[in-house]
């Protein structure tokens, strides 16, 4: 019998409503114009357009501008790994993970308007202002994620998660729109060049991510939260993860899914991160067509990943999450060898169409797939930290793996050569996974 359709009450639109007002960090900020206004900053080209250096002098040393960000980038994510575990774990144990959200939110947006300072001049306090925004945006996912099973039955999660996803991607380029029409029609709104309203585009981010996430905070449950916190909530906050994790290595078949997840991963984030790099110094595009071309390139990788998210929901449902994720994992892979060939704008406008379609559906599929393999348990928060403490780890040596290779090689194609291992082992990872259990996830 065919199943009807379940309309998301108050507190699931709210939570799928955070994807809106956190998203524009990742469009805006990771992706799109916060990379292209760096490499216009670091990159110095001569007359004709060509790459004369790309050099950058920090704490009296000399960096590959690629390696610099990417370095700042894995040291981020190393923090985050490190610290959430234990948040998460005290946040279980007191009752208040929606406070730790809304802590790393709003240090999240403010750090994206203080970019607004970013400079050669003032590089120190523009890296740690991306910095501290990094570990913002990715430390409020811990816990906005473990919201997930809380709210939603298994049945529900993923069309809940892909839901976030999309309402994330369509939100985001709506402001990144904004923004693009303020940097191009500069002119039109009384600025002399596209600086001033490039670096108000970090303002805007922080604005819109500050006032969405209201709702989402006004509507999601507070917790049991105890009146008063006990003086050894840290001893406890560690003996909750110790918990958890005896629990994780119990189950034989979760802990197959997060080694699978943190191989995969560790590929699909760096090259999300490092696409609009890639673009910026690989491909070769016509004078002055670089900033147009990957704006182009982004808004088109936006739009597919919102029907990629839905056809991986909705695919899921039929052959199961497990072998759902294997086969966007050979896509990612046949797209790594891809880029390692291209040189011109329309082969990157072909890679970031399937880039879209799969970005999303393997995002959206995998957070809903952990959540579905978790045991009945109040400690969410904590059992998302060990998914987020995966991810994190598992980003910060493939970006520091790729700093390397293109520093020691002078070329970025390399590393994203190098990436195909880890979309190869992805899959035979997943599938160690018992065909049996692979089904009946869905």
């Amino acid at each position: 019998m065919k199943q009807i359709p379940t309309p998301l009450n108050k507190v699931q639109r709210a939570w799928v409503f955070y994807d809106w007002a956190n998203s524009v960090y990742s469009l805006v900020i990771a992706s799109a114009i916060f990379p292209i206004y760096y490499g216009a900053l670091t990159i110095v080209k001569d007359e004709n357009g060509q790459k004369i250096s790309d050099t950058v002098v920090f704490l009296g040393k000399s960096f590959n501008n690629d390696t610099l960000i990417s370095y700042v980038t894995s040291f981020s994510f190393l923090l985050v790994a490190f610290m959430s575990p234990l948040l998460s774990g005290i946040s279980d144990y007191i009752g208040n993970k929606k406070s730790f959200m809304k802590f790393f939110c709003y240090m999240g947006a403010l750090s994206c308007i203080g970019l607004y300072w970013f400079s050669l001049e003032n590089l120190g306090f523009g890296l740690l202002c991306y910095f501290l925004a990094l570990i913002g945006f990715w430390g409020s996912l811990v816990f906005y994620n473990s919201y997930l099973p809380d709210i939603a039955e298994k049945e529900l999660q993923d069309k809940l998660s892909a839901r976030g996803y999309i309402y994330g991607y369509l939100g985001s380029v709506i402001l990144l729109v904004l923004c693009l029409i303020l940097i191009m029609k500069h002119d039109v709104f009384g600025f002399d060049s596209e600086s001033m309203p490039t670096r108000l585009s970090f303002v805007l981010v922080g604005l819109w991510w500050l006032g969405f996430s209201q709702w989402t905070f006004k509507r999601l449950p507070k917790g049991n939260k105890m009146t008063r916190v006990p003086k050894n909530v840290i001893f406890n906050g560690f003996k909750e993860l110790q918990t958890v994790a005896k629990q994780l290595l119990e189950n034989k078949i979760l802990t197959r899914y997060l080694t699978a997840f943190f191989v995969y991963s560790m590929a699909v984030q760096t090259v999300m991160i490092v696409a609009t790099y890639f673009g910026m110094e690989e491909i070769h595009w016509a004078d002055d067509g670089a900033t147009s071309g990957l704006i182009i390139s982004i808004l088109l990788i936006q739009i597919v990943a919102a029907i990629g998210a839905k056809l991986t929901s909705l695919a899921s449902g039929k052959w199961g999450n497990i072998n759902v994720l294997i086969i966007l994992n050979i896509i990612w892979s046949g797209i790594c060898m891809y880029s390692f060939t291209m040189t011109e704008p329309i082969q990157f406008y072909i890679a970031a169409s399937f880039v879209g379609l799969v970005m999303g559906g393997i995002q959206a599929l995998s957070r809903s797939t952990y959540s579905k393999m978790l045991p009945k348990t109040q400690d969410t928060a904590s059992f998302f930290s060990f998914y987020d403490v995966t991810e994190k780890i598992g980003i910060v040596i493939g970006m520091f793996m790729y700093g390397y290779i293109s520093q020691i090689t002078g070329s970025m194609r390399n590393a994203i050569l190098f990436l195909i291992v880890f979309f190869v082992l992805g899959i035979f990872l997943l599938l160690r996974i018992p065909k049996a259990s692979r089904s009946a996830v869905k």
